[in-house]
């Protein structure tokens, strides 16, 4: 998802959290601003009572690193193992097998181009556009990883249009072409734009970035450079057997990889499956009204009782324009979310604000936090919120900051939670994940 002034220090707990001043009883003492999430395409996420503005906004994909010396070289190892042997990786029928590389992220395959180039993609709930990289590209992160061959296509057509795409955590610069791009056997879009990178960060070197390019699952109206997103592709051509996917994240804890189904989903969720709603044509992005712990009434997110108050003069559509807003991104490694809602919480668990860190022996006695999106309550359990390192005995929690008021629910919500997405209907159906 696309985000306004996206504080470059997000992935360090002490970067935002140390302005934030608590009450004895751990409640921000900070005056309530109105914020409003914006975009240059002229996309508009709104928070609290906030008016229609544009700005700079950045796309999620924020990604945790945490490799040591010797785990990185044996990542480099892994991966030119499998380089040597991707070819020999059949696509299935309609379902993307995920890898996942030790909770930071999952990755699947594509197929670029005629005859099929094949490539490793994060499928990206909070972004829309497609890339890979381009061979003139020059970056280490090109030259470590697969990259497209125009001339090796028969069915290639340039452009010549240029993009760039910042992330939370990456950026990439390329040139827009179309081709055939195949998601599984029986999913294969004929004419779908996408970009060929020219430049790649250090994001996405080796051993960080196992994963050759995106391929972003959201809508067209999130796309940068006015690209029709693949998602709105698999529509217009009418190439699911139903406008909808579902994506089932496994923990690594778990010896778990994923899945992602593409025109149906796991029928055997159907019955628990709460639907919310779709907020906007962007990403798959939903309203926010609260966080509770355990049995407290307390709401923890931060400008919640603004909404509240005023629930009473204001329409449906105002309550949903000036609540919370929530993203839903398989591209993100935490729960991002704003500093002084995080650091209450923190605080009423007893982590540390500032680095994240908790006792670990503390975890019996926690309690589950409850968010309410779209207007229902979804648990997270003390073990799915919280990350113990048995390498090291150290616990932390799975949240991080970042300087504004959309939240980002990355992987250890979507860990927990079977997701179906409902492309035509704009809603999400959630269902607590069977281990």
């Amino acid at each position: 998802m696309k985000l306004a002034s996206v504080a470059i220090a997000a992935v360090f707990h002490t970067a935002v959290c140390a302005v934030v001043k608590l009450d004895s009883d751990g409640t921000p003492e900070l005056e309530f601003e109105d914020l409003t999430v914006v975009g240059q395409t002229g996309a508009k996420i709104h928070t609290t009572f906030g008016d229609d503005v544009r700005g700079d906004f950045k796309i999620p994909l924020y990604l945790k690193d945490g490799l040591d010396p010797e785990s990185k070289r044996q990542r480099r190892a892994e991966r030119s193992r499998k380089m040597k042997s991707f070819t020999e990786q059949p696509l299935s029928n309609n379902t993307a097998i995920l890898t996942n590389v030790k909770d930071y992220y999952y990755y699947g395959y594509i197929g670029v181009g005629n005859p099929p180039q094949k490539f490793s993609v994060v499928f990206d709930t909070g972004s829309s556009n497609v890339w890979v990289p381009g061979e003139a590209c020059v970056s280490d992160a090109c030259n470590e990883h697969r990259q497209f061959k125009n001339a090796g296509s028969t069915t290639f057509q340039s452009s010549p249009q240029k993009i760039q795409i910042q992330y939370g955590t990456g950026f990439i610069a390329g040139d827009v072409g179309t081709d055939t791009v195949q998601v599984s056997k029986s999913l294969v879009l004929r004419n779908q734009s996408f970009a060929m990178t020219s430049q790649e960060d250090k994001t996405f070197e080796l051993p960080r970035s196992q994963f050759d390019g995106l391929f972003g699952l959201g809508f067209t109206g999130g796309a940068e450079g006015n690209i029709r997103s693949p998602v709105d592709s698999m529509v217009q051509e009418n190439v699911l057997k139903s406008p909808l996917f579902g994506i089932k994240l496994r923990r690594d804890s778990l010896s778990g990889n994923g899945e992602i189904t593409f025109g149906s989903y796991d029928t055997s969720y159907t019955n628990n499956l709460e639907w919310i709603g779709v907020y906007g044509d962007i990403f798959w992005t939903t309203t926010m009204e609260g966080i509770l712990y355990g049995d407290e009434p307390q709401n923890y997110l931060y400008g919640a009782d603004k909404v509240s108050a005023a629930s009473g003069v204001l329409a449906v559509e105002e309550k949903a324009r000036a609540s919370r807003k929530a993203l839903l991104d398989t591209g993100s490694s935490l729960i991002y979310g704003d500093p002084f809602s995080l650091a209450a919480m923190s605080t009423r668990i007893g982590a540390n604000p500032l680095t994240g860190e908790i006792p670990c022996p503390v975890l019996a006695s926690l309690k589950s936090f409850h968010f309410v999106l779209g207007g229902k309550r979804f648990t997270m359990q003390p073990e799915e919120y919280i990350f113990h390192d048995p390498a090291t005995g150290i616990c932390e929690v799975q949240w991080m900051p970042v300087s504004d008021y959309l939240w980002i629910m990355g992987l250890p919500f979507l860990q927990t939670y079977y997701t179906v997405y409902d492309i035509k209907d704009h809603r999400i159906g959630l269902a607590r994940m069977r281990q």
